[in-house]
């Protein structure tokens, strides 16, 4: 069984048992997550699509930390002009754990 969760703004396919990696989320660790907006919930071969979320369906998400993501480097340059900016970045995420899918 899975799902498609709208999480932050951005789609997860999630499955029982999977982690997964989201925009950091205002939650405390262990706290249990409730997720109500349900895209998408498909089993071997059929599939529930919602229009836009699946009614009565929910995935429960327990939250496992906070952390940061890889350092991505922003470098901007303009030749001949003596302009040189260098700007690191490392986006903020939560890890979560899926503990179950219901309908």
């Amino acid at each position: 069984m899975y799902a498609v969760v709208r999480i932050g703004g951005m789609q997860y396919r999630v499955a029982p048992q999977e982690r997964v990696r989201v925009p950091r989320l205002q939650a405390e660790e262990g706290q249990v997550l409730e997720l109500k907006e349900v895209l998408l919930v498909g089993r071997d071969d059929d599939a529930l699509v919602g229009t836009p979320t699946v009614p009565s369906a929910s995935v429960r998400a327990r939250v496992l930390g906070h952390g940061r993501g890889r350092k991505v480097i922003v470098f901007k340059m303009k030749r001949r002009k003596k302009y040189r900016r260098k700007r690191g970045h490392r986006q903020p995420y939560t890890e979560l754990l899926v503990e179950d899918i219901s309908l």
